[in-house]
């Protein structure tokens, strides 16, 4: 079925392994449209799950700045404490695609999915 608003099909559900241990699988995801807060004035928060454990960490940020403040932001929080992900999986925000980040992935050995977002008709 067409999707109306862009003229595209829905993609195929990709499967997604299990992981087997804890931060080996990441997903990120943006909270935007917050109240601005705290002494930096805060408007977003990029939200991080580890799909073993289903812990999250929740990191304020500028939602308008560039994609080196997002993956510095990942870098100087995530990599000390759990490691380098496996998988990253996250959703399409040009920050999370951009150059700096292909780069950054293919140094590190991670590779990045990109799911296709599928909406399925409701069965009676």
């Amino acid at each position: 079925m067409p999707n109306r608003k862009h003229g595209k099909k829905y993609g195929l559900l990709q499967h997604i392994e299990e992981p087997k241990h804890a931060w080996e699988t990441i997903n990120m995801n943006w909270v935007t449209g917050l109240v601005p807060g705290g002494k930096e004035n805060f408007n977003a928060c990029l939200i991080i799950v580890d799909r073993f454990r289903k812990s999250m960490r929740f990191l304020s940020c500028h939602k308008e700045g560039p994609a080196m403040d997002t993956a510095l932001l990942f870098w100087n929080n995530i990599i000390p404490t759990y490691g380098v992900p496996k998988i990253i999986i996250r959703d399409s925000d040009p920050k999370f695609t951009s150059e700096f980040w292909t780069n950054v992935h293919d140094m590190r050995g991670t590779s990045l999915h990109f799911p296709q977002l599928t909406i399925h008709k409701q069965k009676d």
